[in-house]
């Protein structure tokens, strides 16, 4: 008896120590306050769920990458040098200093002549994909978060099969935790087939801790350097079924035009990052010629880089927006700078709209995003919950003439932790195209109310302001 009392004091001391030794260590690296308290709230009052959070999801484990941040900004550089030299490129003057912004933040040069088609549904997007793989005669690069061995992973698979032996160059990178469900085998089938392929951030012992947090949740697509697909929808066949409650709701870009070459900028830093093998060949970047009317900046972001590029472009088109933000966002978890700027905006009289789904796939993320509503509606934003299955759309417009489309989700983990690719689109004639896709979907959602929204149960609003806490964290 006494044996096993003296080993539970054990325990507790060492349990103890640990507990402190995250505190200390949280403190020490010196990080956003807010996710700095956050932590420490976890660690101190969720016992041991809280400390085995933190060892997955909590340190800061940049500097054990396989490249620095100095080579990964040099990365960044290197492929300009194979591009042609930009030629000027027309976009409205009140977006000079986002431009600006981004070319010495990012060292995204504004490229003009673009067509680019919107998708809504999985259907559109993959038979328009599928045809131009048909059609591709170089090569084929794909990044995506989640790739699965489904119907449509499967389909794909014998798509680059098929062009890997006509003898085109497939490379794949897929997110190790993203696609953890699909069989090795599976991927393996691709490198039988001579296509490269690539895990992120490969999870394995005793690593998984220092890679589990931070992932490519890209999903680009980038074939013969002129055509590119950049979006919300990964490969799995929810993106064309939906769910068992509902239909899926996403937003994705075909570009056409020299915008490519800024994904497949960034396809070839990540291919570096996981092969260790550089490709900056002029092969990647052709001459190209005007395909339509459209102007944009890719605009690549992660843990690495310095500058959380993707939020300080959209920090910049919030703070310059004169008439109109529309938002789309499945998930909703703004660091407070985001809220004060869509607050700010409303209350200077610019029509602010937020739509997220009614239903979420995570229902603690759900309950999370819900937390900020109370704060959007009392400045006069007008907040819609997609009420028509499940909305995965990240989409943006500013002012009709300014449009956001790409991985990230408006929370802290996609500005901060995700490897996350955002264009930045210039163009009246798309903005009007998003534009309409917004107010179309409006009609399948729920206009809230702040009134309503405050005679919601009780328990409901505190365990929604209690998870608000962790919301740097989810």
């Amino acid at each position: 008896m006494q044996l096993n009392n003296t080993l539970i004091n054990i325990i507790e001391i060492l349990y103890l120590l640990t507990v402190v030794s995250i505190v200390v260590v949280v403190i020490s690296e010196n990080r956003n306050p807010i996710k700095s308290v956050a932590w420490i709230l976890a660690v101190l009052f969720l016992p041991v769920v809280g400390i085995i959070w933190y060892a997955f999801f909590g340190q800061d484990s940049t500097k054990k990458y396989v490249i620095s941040r100095r080579m990964y900004s040099k990365l960044k550089k290197r492929p300009l040098d194979e591009m042609e030299t930009p030629v000027e490129v027309s976009f409205p003057d009140d977006y000079a200093n986002l431009v600006n912004l981004l070319r010495k933040m990012d060292y995204t040069p504004l490229l003009g002549g673009n067509n680019v088609k919107l998708f809504t549904s999985g259907k559109g997007k993959f038979d328009h994909l599928f045809a131009d793989i048909e059609k591709a005669e170089k090569h084929i690069h794909i990044e995506y978060y989640v790739v699965e061995d489904d119907e449509l992973g499967k389909r794909l698979q014998q798509a680059l099969i098929k062009k890997a032996h006509e003898g085109l160059e497939v490379r794949i990178i897929y997110d190790s935790f993203g696609s953890r469900k699909t069989k090795k085998a599976f991927f393996e089938d691709f490198r039988k087939a001579g296509i490269e392929t690539e895990p992120f951030l490969k999870l394995t012992l005793p690593s998984l801790t220092s890679r589990l947090n931070y992932r490519t949740h890209r999903k680009l697509i980038v074939i013969d350097g002129r055509i590119g697909y950049v979006g919300g929808m990964n490969i799995a066949d929810r993106y064309l079924e939906g769910l068992e409650w509902g239909p899926w709701r996403d937003t994705h870009a075909r570009i056409e035009g020299k915008g490519v070459q800024g994904l497949q900028s960034v396809f070839l830093i990540d291919w570096y990052f996981v092969s260790q093998t550089l490709i900056t060949s002029r092969n990647y970047f052709p001459l190209l010629g005007n395909f339509g009317d459209c102007s944009m900046q890719i605009v690549n972001s992660g843990p690495l880089s310095e500058e959380n590029e993707v939020s300080h472009g959209i920090m910049q088109a919030i703070y310059g927006a004169k008439k109109s933000i529309f938002i789309q966002t499945p998930y909703f978890l703004p660091p407070d700078a985001m809220v004060d700027a869509l607050q700010a905006a409303a209350i200077r009289g610019v029509d602010v709209r937020l739509m997220i789904s009614k239903r979420s796939d995570v229902a603690i993320v759900q309950l999370a995003s819900s937390s900020f509503i109370r704060d959007m509606l009392k400045t006069g934003v007008k907040v819609c919950l997609y009420q028509k299955g499940f909305l995965h759309s990240k989409l943006m417009i500013f002012d009709d003439s300014l449009t956001l489309i790409g991985s990230a989700n408006f929370d802290t983990r996609s500005f901060e932790q995700n490897f996350e690719v955002e264009a930045f689109i210039y163009d009246d004639t798309l903005a009007a195209e998003a534009t309409g896709i917004f107010v179309e979907d409006q009609r399948d959602a729920e206009l809230v109310s702040l009134r309503e929204w405050m005679k919601r149960p009780k328990l409901r609003r505190f365990a929604e302001s209690l998870l608000r806490l962790f919301a740097p964290l989810l």
